[in-house]
């Protein structure tokens, strides 16, 4: 193999603090933001300020360790977004837990296969998803107004806990701990647990936020509609919006009039969301219904697909003075990998229809993934990533971690799609079928729709002879794509 050919930033390396913990580096200087909203929902008005988004963090994690929490053990979180997620699932890291967040949308038989992988202790859910993982034999902490006779009330709790005497965390929670176990697909298909520390997250807020000045410090108002089970709405919203001190507008559903009311009524001045939601603010005469020029939005950063460029050519018609970023990223990298700075402080603007620049800390470089070599300027392969916000690896999965991080700290993400020219990607399958078995494209997509959330359902299947692998095991979903639009 020839030299290495390694991208780095254009930017310096930014200051990732020592022995802090994601919990402490997101609230540092709350002090002076105690009275400021943190998070408001966007139906109903409920929110919290600092002050008691400090206050509940600390009561959930006495009371988790009430229960018996001990450290490094996994609390799965079965809730849509909701005002309180972010207290929940910081309140679990402080107590030195691990908090996985599940989709409550997902069928109960995901969720058990979840929370049996991640060998989980409590489950906090609501009464919506309850009877999901009523059965499945743990404590369950139930939030909201329901009163489930067997489960553990949040407000009770709460309340227990400022009357409980519980000495301090047994061991000081580190770093390097595990904090957070959100489940992905991966390079090779099957869910697996992604182990991130607190170090991972940290580095990676260093990294996403190093363009963020003084001046936008408690000034931003930021849509919290992107699931925040995802490490997109954990990270890039939840935990930088509190370390920005900035508010986030807590959406649990999409509705387009409900959205568009939200962005005006509540000022709303960064959106992060997906290539549909902006198809449909270019196509939907409902838009047409509001005043848009109350809007204060100043930017959108949208990721999880490619944008189509010539919706993004609509969308800046429709929406001029509008930023449009586009972000690439993946929970293997506790989120945002590249992405956008500030023209206004001389960062370079990056190019229209791109995911921006390497991010400050961070190398990448783009590799043949049949021979494995790095390949130069202006040639596609597959990228990897190195820094310090690489996941610790899959959980309890050596031989899955082994293949996405090499021997150097190399991540490959192997990350292509089936590109979906308006909607993004659309879930596809290729499957090597048993030269016995009698099943047809539609019986195999209706087995997979009666057993996985709504939009994991597969819309296109071709039977293959076999799935094209590199050597190293790893599939290979660029020659997949390519055969599979072939053959449309």
């Amino acid at each position: 193999m020839g030299t290495e050919i390694i991208f780095q930033s254009k930017y310096p390396p930014v200051e990732v603090p020592e022995d802090v913990t994601l919990p402490e580096f997101v609230l540092s200087n709350v002090e002076i933001y105690l009275d400021k909203v943190a998070f408001v929902d966007a139906t109903t008005g409920k929110g919290y300020t600092y002050r008691e988004v400090k206050r509940d963090i600390d009561r959930f994690s006495k009371a988790l360790r009430s229960l018996g929490l001990r450290r490094g053990r996994v609390v799965v979180v079965v809730l849509p977004n909701v005002v309180e997620y972010a207290i929940i699932a910081l309140g679990i890291m402080a107590a030195g837990g691990v908090f996985s967040g599940a989709n409550p949308n997902g069928h109960a038989s995901e969720i058990k296969k979840q929370v049996e992988a991640a060998e989980a202790k409590i489950i906090v859910t609501d009464g919506t998803s309850y009877d999901k993982v009523k059965n499945l034999g743990l404590p369950v902490i139930l939030i909201g107004d329901d009163l489930v006779e067997g489960t553990i009330n949040w407000d009770e709790l709460l309340e227990a806990a400022d009357k409980a005497n519980i000495d301090a965390i047994d061991e000081k929670v580190q770093q390097t701990d595990i904090c957070a176990l959100p489940f992905s697909s991966g390079t090779t298909g099957l869910s697996k647990g992604v182990m991130l520390t607190h170090r991972n997250i940290v580095a990676n807020l260093c990294s996403t936020l190093f363009s963020v000045g003084p001046e936008l410090i408690g000034q931003i108002s930021v849509l919290g509609l992107i699931p925040f089970f995802h490490i997109y709405g954990l990270t890039g919203i939840c935990c930088a919006t509190i370390k920005n001190k900035g508010k986030v507008v807590v959406m649990h559903r999409y509705e387009l009039r409900l959205f568009l009311s939200a962005l005006i009524t509540h000022q709303i001045t960064f959106a992060p969301i997906v290539p549909p939601i902006i198809l449909r603010l270019v196509k939907n005469p409902i838009v047409d219904e509001f005043d848009l020029s109350k809007l204060k939005l100043r930017s959108i950063m949208t990721a999880a697909a490619p944008l189509a460029p010539e919706i993004l050519n609509e969308f800046e018609k429709k929406f001029p003075g509008v930023d449009v970023q586009e972000a690439y990223g993946m929970t293997e990298h506790s989120c945002i990998t590249l992405s956008h700075g500030d023209p206004n402080k001389g960062h370079v603007t990056a190019k229209r229809n791109s995911v921006g620049f390497i991010l400050p800390n961070l190398e990448v470089k783009f590799v043949d993934p049949e021979t494995g070599n790095s390949l130069p300027k202006n040639t596609p392969g597959e990228i990897c990533v190195r820094s310090q916000c690489v996941m610790k690896g899959y959980y309890k999965n050596e031989y899955e971690t082994t293949l996405t991080i090499d021997k150097d700290g190399w991540l490959h993400t192997g990350d292509i799609g089936l590109p979906d020219k308006e909607a993004g990607e659309i879930p596809a399958a290729c499957v090597v079928i048993n030269s016995k078995a009698k099943e047809s494209e539609e019986d195999i997509m209706n087995y997979v729709a009666s057993n996985v959330a709504t939009y994991k359902r597969v819309r296109m299947l071709q039977f293959v002879e076999a799935i094209p692998k590199s050597p190293s095991g790893k599939i290979m979903r660029r020659i997949i794509k390519e055969n599979m639009v072939r053959d449309l």
